[in-house]
């Protein structure tokens, strides 16, 4: 358990700069461009994970503590983008946020991966469980977020699309 905290944590510290790098370098049109109606842009990927890093520290409490703790829908309870901060603004945010999460973490003893709590819809799960749940969170919204910057490339490449056949996101999906 140990080697895979950390991965964990690899995971998780890689995480904030690559966000930054991306939200420095890229044009916001491409990142606020989502791949799909009502699908998701890599803004909408990095303000989620800013709305779950919070969840994550809450959660960790809890599950140190031993207490229960609720579902999070982040259709319902996520931030929306009308008014928003610029990417550079995001990413620093969350690079903020990783690093109070990081410094949680560094404090956590493998014997404590097996405290447990209930989730309001999971059942009991273990501080193991999410922290693996962490890191497969932030790999998930990289790639997506991955997948909706690639759409305007894979559209216009012609003859060589069927390459990307893959990470092609049609509307009617």
């Amino acid at each position: 358990m140990e080697k895979i905290m950390q991965w964990v944590r690899s995971v998780l510290t890689t995480t904030p700069g690559y966000w930054q790098s991306l939200s420095e370098k890229l044009p916001v049109e491409l990142m606020s461009q989502p791949p799909a109606p009502g699908q998701w842009s890599a803004l909408e990927c990095l303000q989620h994970l800013i709305d779950t890093e919070r969840i994550f520290q809450f959660r960790l409490q809890c599950l140190l503590e031993g207490k229960d703790f609720p579902a999070f829908d982040p259709n319902k309870q996520g931030t929306k983008l009308s008014t928003q901060p610029s990417a550079p603004e995001l990413a620093a945010e969350f690079a903020r946020l990783r690093s109070e999460s990081l410094q949680a973490l560094s404090r956590i003893q493998v014997n404590e991966l097996d405290r447990k709590a209930r989730h309001q819809e999971l059942g009991i799960v273990t501080l193991g469980e999410m922290a693996h749940e962490w890191a497969g969170h932030d790999l998930n919204h990289t790639i997506q977020a991955e997948r909706a910057i690639m759409q305007p490339f894979i559209r216009g490449c012609g003859p060589w699309q069927n390459f990307f056949s893959d990470h092609l996101v049609r509307a009617d999906k």
